[in-house]
């Protein structure tokens, strides 16, 4: 396990493979852990790292904020202390909202961006996660610590019931959002998922000027499928992959055809 010391706090990452540099961001309730075998298949080609965002996974939760602000800021500080000059993202859900604001504030830092069941509006988003989305749960949660825990508890098992209706092998699925949600405190957990809910991509869209690649599952029940109409429409010179076959999660539904797609566009110069 490899951490890295930010300004905002201590970032857990997973490093693999030789080559050129290709940063991997995982999604809300996920951690590096969705990228296991991306790792594995790209890892001849390329230097991926897979980093855990600030409160997820195994990086620290003691940040000021939780935002996909403050997620873009820890982004740029790994790069910079990992002496990565520019590089490709790609970015899973809240990963990839995070990767396209990245080549937004940082421009030179990102060489393209595939973004895999991303919201570019957060009013895309299920009505699941726009009920998570409220900042007064943290309040609520710090000054009774008991009731996010009761809540945990209660969610988890919730969890792996409806995992089922979000991936193929919704088995597998469930085991790994569970183990990571059982590791998220309150602040993250609410704080990112609210800042992702207001966000609103698409008056600075026609800033990115790197090639995007676009990849949304017919049966996305996370973020409306639709949304790939909205990154065409801002930004037409993008790529779209539809997966008919897949949901939110087209790298466990459609796992030759997924990572095919993006060793493709990376490749394509």
């Amino acid at each position: 396990m490899a951490t890295l010391v930010t300004e905002q706090g201590i970032v857990h990452y997973e490093a693999f493979g030789r080559g050129r540099p290709v940063l991997l961001l995982h999604g809300w309730l996920n951690s590096w852990a969705i990228w296991r075998p991306t790792l594995e298949l790209l890892s001849q080609d390329y230097r991926l790292y897979a980093l855990d965002f600030l409160g997820f996974g195994e990086s620290g939760n003691q940040a000021e904020e939780f935002s996909v602000k403050n997620f873009v800021f820890m982004v740029d500080q790994f790069m910079d202390r990992m002496g990565i000059a520019k590089a490709p993202l790609v970015g899973h859900s809240m990963g990839g909202t995070v990767s396209l604001n990245t080549a937004i504030r940082y421009p030179d830092k990102v060489v393209k961006i595939a973004v895999v069941g991303s919201p570019i509006v957060g009013s895309s988003l299920s009505p699941l996660l726009k009920a998570a989305a409220y900042r007064t749960w943290i309040g609520l949660g710090q000054s009774t610590p008991a009731l996010y825990s009761v809540f945990q508890a209660g969610f988890i098992p919730f969890l792996r019931v409806y995992s089922h209706f979000l991936a193929k092998d919704g088995k597998a699925l469930g085991n790994m959002l569970t183990a990571d949600v059982a590791k998220l405190a309150i602040a993250p957990f609410v704080e990112s998922i609210t800042t992702l809910r207001q966000t609103d991509l698409r008056p600075r869209l026609h800033e990115i000027k790197v090639p995007v690649l676009g990849i949304y599952g017919k049966n996305d029940r996370i973020v409306d499928p639709n949304q790939h109409d909205v990154l065409k429409q801002y930004l037409p010179y993008s790529e779209v992959a539809w997966f008919e076959e897949s949901g939110h999660f087209p790298m466990m539904d459609e796992p030759e055809r997924f990572h095919r797609t993006i060793l493709e566009f990376l490749k394509n110069d």
